[in-house]
Formats: C-alpha cells, sequence, structure tokens
C-alpha cells in the first residue's frame, strides 16, 4: 500500500534533481557579479541601499542592460549575496522599487581599496573555462584512470601555468588572495604553537608570504622559505626570512619545525610519506615537530565548512595528479607511515585544520 508521503517525496526528488541539475548557475550568476564589480558598487554607496538603476550607472559600459542585471540580482539575492527591500518611490503612485544592499557574504568579494581579505580572484579563477573544462572530463577518469585535467589541457596544471601567462596570473591572483584569509585563521588559531619555536621551515612557501605574515606576528621565529630554486628566484627579501631553493622530494633545510599549507593535499599517498619522512629528517627528534595546515573531509558532519570539504575533494581530482583531501583516518595512516607515531588536531576559523606531527 503506498504511504502517503510517497508521492510528495518523489515530487521532491525531482525538484531536487531540477536544483542540482543548474547549479552552475549559482556561481556564474556569483562570478557576473564579481565581473562587474557589483559588490563593490553597492559598498561605494555606503553598503546600500541602492537602487537598480544607481549599480548600472557604475558599471563601465555605455548602455547596461539592466533587464539582464536584475534578473541576476533577483537569484543573487535569493542566494543571500545581496539584500533586497522594496519601497514606494517618491509620489507614491509608481510600482515599488527594489533597494539593494550588501551582506556578510557579498563582503567576501569587494574588491577596492582596503578589502585586502577578498575571495573574488578566486571564484574568478575556479570559474573560468580553463579550470572549468576539467569538470567534463571526471566519466572518463574514471573509465580510463586518466587525471581530468590532462585530459582537457593535454598537459599538468603546473606546465600549463608555465606556458600560459595569462593563467598562470589567474591562477597566482586566486591563491594569493586565499592564502591571505586561510594564513590570518592560522596565526590566531596557533598563537601558543608559534610561541614555542625557535626556528620554522616552510616548505613549499612560494615566495614567502606566509611565512612572513607569520613572521610579522611572532618576530623572535628565525624563518627559512623552501621552494624550487625558480620559484625562489622571484621571492623578494623578507626580514627575518632566508630563502632557500631545493626540491623537498629530496631533503628539506633544518629547523626547529617544519610548515606546510596546502601542501599535502597536492600529492597522493605514497609522496605524501616520502616529502613527511624528509620533514622528520629536517627537525630534532626530542622536541621537533611538523605543523601540516590543511583541509580534513568530515563527510557527515554539520561544521560550518564540512560540506564545502567534500567539494573541495572533486576540485583535486579536477586540478591535480593525484591530489585529493584527507579525512581523519586517511591523515593519520600517512602521518604514522611518516615516522609521525604521535599528533594533535587543531581546528582554525576556516577550511583549515592544523596537524600537530611530533616523531615521539
Amino acid at each position: 500500500m503506498e504511504s502517503p508521503d510517497e508521492p510528495e517525496a518523489i515530487l521532491r526528488g525531482q525538484a531536487h534533481i531540477w536544483r542540482q541539475m543548474f547549479a552552475f548557475a549559482d556561481s556564474m550568476a556569483l562570478k557576473c557579479a564579481v565581473e562587474l564589480r557589483i559588490p563593490d558598487i553597492i559598498h561605494s554607496y555606503g553598503g546600500g541601499p541602492v537602487t537598480l538603476a544607481q549599480i548600472a550607472s557604475r558599471i563601465p559600459a555605455p548602455s547596461p542592460g539592466t533587464t539582464y542585471l536584475a534578473r541576476i540580482m533577483r537569484l543573487l539575492v535569493r542566494n543571500n549575496i545581496f539584500s533586497a527591500q522594496r519601497c514606494q518611490p517618491d509620489g507614491g503612485h509608481e510600482s515599488q522599487e527594489t533597494l539593494y544592499g550588501i551582506t556578510p557574504s557579498s563582503r567576501w568579494l569587494l574588491q577596492g581599496p582596503g578589502s585586502e581579505l577578498s575571495l573574488a580572484p578566486l571564484v574568478l579563477m575556479e570559474n573560468h573555462p580553463w579550470l572549468m573544462s576539467p569538470w567534463h572530463c571526471f566519466s572518463d577518469c574514471i573509465k580510463t584512470g586518466g587525471v581530468a585535467f590532462e585530459m582537457a589541457h593535454g598537459c599538468k596544471i603546473w606546465d600549463f601555468a608555465s606556458a600560459n601567462p595569462e593563467f598562470n596570473r589567474l591562477f597566482n591572483d586566486g591563491m594569493a588572495g586565499t592564502s591571505k584569509i586561510l594564513v590570518r585563521a592560522i596565526v590566531e588559531g596557533y598563537k601558543a604553537g608559534f610561541k614555542s619555536i625557535g626556528s620554522l621551515v616552510d616548505v613549499g612557501g612560494g615566495i614567502g608570504v606566509t611565512l612572513a605574515t607569520i613572521i610579522k606576528s611572532f618576530p623572535h621565529i628565525q624563518g627559512i622559505n623552501f621552494d624550487l630554486p625558480h620559484v625562489i628566484a622571484t621571492a623578494p627579501a623578507h626580514d627575518g626570512i632566508t630563502h632557500v631553493g631545493g626540491d623537498m622530494f629530496e631533503t628539506i633545510p633544518h629547523a626547529e619545525a617544519v610548515f606546510m599549507k596546502g601542501i599535502m593535499h597536492d600529492w597522493g599517498n605514497e609522496d605524501c610519506v616520502k616529502i613527511l619522512r624528509n620533514c622528520r629528517k629536517a627537525i630534532p627528534e626530542k622536541n621537533g615537530k611538523v605543523i601540516i595546515a590543511d583541509f580534513m573531509l568530515k563527510p557527515e558532519g554539520n561544521g560550518m565548512f564540512d560540506e564545502i570539504g567534500t567539494v573541495l575533494d572533486l576540485v583535486m581530482m579536477a586540478h591535480c595528479s593525484g591530489g585529493k583531501e584527507r579525512d581523519e583516518l586517511e591523515w593519520k595512516n600517512i602521518v604514522e607511515k611518516g615516522g609521525f607515531p604521535r599528533y594533535n588536531i587543531i581546528k582554525t576559523s576556516s577550511l583549515l585544520f592544523i596537524i600537530e606531527a611530533y616523531p615521539l
């Protein structure tokens, strides 16, 4: 006998598939808003409320399509990217007008002066056709075991970046903007840990921006920024930091502690174990430690960032060769195989967790 709730459940299932089918519309509307700098336009009016005509007047185009803009804004309001309220124009005889405002979400999309912490560059990067095309290769990846980015572009992402200056700029801008947000959370969430360190090597530290932020807050630390020689060659001077070029799969400079932010999720398990074993050789056995700032999957979790973790795992599948996000058990396995039988997990006010790994 059919349950009275079953027809409604089936209909809800249909509605759910419709929503999933067109989920890309959310990110495309978001990208449109960032490209047109709509958050900055509303912010320039004090954060709102502003009319559609006021927004359109500051879009750099001779005759912006306000009907298109209204439709984009309607979806973004429904998604809580912007706020909206209805008001009666002066005189009271015309139809109501919509006034738009900034929300806590759209504040993260500001790009103007004073907007140091912004996700706007990452929105543009992740939604560019260059980085979207590998997603269309997932079924072929499952059939063949191939790498999505290589299927889409014929080479690895790093080779693509080195041959394409525009992509390299897009990618670096996206990563730099995100790094500022994550590093601030790391510095705030790991104060006690940094205070106890005398020297720190940042493995895969790029041009030293992350380490410079840490040293600025903890100037007693002697910093070593470690990355591939061609990366170090472009690194500017930072107070308290020595730049060293090399390969983390061969050897890592010695320090009291090793720091790695967003490095391990780029690599498969075997490569991660190799990196960790070299980290162990680089630190003192008694009081040394490795500080891993990375993502931790919680597929059934209900925390603020838990849902995005499963999405980011597919981002790694789309962009990297062997990269993946890991749950705690997976982290435990590679940390122990890398020579670290003891570890602590510390949550930060961001996507990242900190894993403190000790050789004893």
